[in-house]
């Protein structure tokens, strides 16, 4: 099965990084001329930047242009994250918009997270967690597809931990958990009701089942003034 064009160009973009073809804190070439490199639309290319700033392979500076990331100290934490739960330990009503929500071929850094291959297929979905009504994060799920098969959207863009240990009987184990600071872009502060340039809080959770099968790779964006995480040694 061949993958969207939008997603060749970001495993082309990521194994120039990884080669040092591009290095760590140098800018890359502008998107007009990536977009006459690639021969695809300016639209195309902005996709497959977009995700690799996603996945903190590139930083995107508003005026200067897009550089590749430099490498975050990483704290290694174990146990789940459950927004879900965190709002009601908090005593507060969790809610979710969907934004977006559709079956895809997976991208190289999803391959890798969820340890798939190129053929297999993945729900992407995108959406806005609340808190009493109040955004917190943005966040983009991915999941192999088989794990949801036979699932609701409703089901699945709800709590999607208590929905596969009711209806798949399968239960949740260790996250592998990356968290970094960043500033909010103007998508994501109009999503969080916040101005353009505030701080956010960027996790990359990796979550596996309890025999330590991946199924699910999240890249989530806190409102910084409205949440914290505090990791307990």
């Amino acid at each position: 099965m061949s993958l969207p064009i939008y997603i060749r160009i970001h495993n082309d973009i990521r194994r120039k990084v990884e080669n040092n073809q591009w290095q760590i804190g140098s800018q890359i070439p502008p998107e007009r001329e990536l977009a006459i490199q690639y021969h695809v639309s300016r639209m195309t290319l902005r996709q497959a930047i977009h995700t690799l700033v996603d996945e903190g392979i590139l930083d995107h500076h508003i005026g200067s242009g897009t550089f590749v990331a430099h490498r975050k100290v990483q704290e290694q934490m174990s146990g789940i994250t459950s927004f879900t739960d965190i709002m009601l330990e908090q005593q507060k009503i969790p809610s979710s918009k969907t934004i977006s929500y559709y079956t895809v071929a997976p991208s190289l850094s999803e391959m890798e997270k969820l340890h798939i291959k190129q053929n297999n297929r993945v729900l992407r979905m995108e959406r806005i967690r609340y808190g009493n009504d109040v955004p917190i994060c943005f966040e983009v799920a991915t999941i192999p597809s088989h794990f949801v098969s036979g699932l609701s959207k409703d089901d699945v863009s709800g709590s999607l931990y208590r929905v596969l240990k009711e209806k798949k009987h399968l239960i949740p184990g260790k996250a592998r958990q990356m968290f970094s600071a960043t500033l909010a872009s103007e998508r994501i502060a109009d999503y969080l009701k916040i101005k353009k340039g505030d701080a956010i809080l960027y996790l990359r959770q990796t979550t596996a089942l309890k025999d330590g099968t991946p199924f699910e790779y999240v890249r989530s964006q806190y409102v910084g003034k409205r949440f914290e995480f505090y990791l307990e040694k």
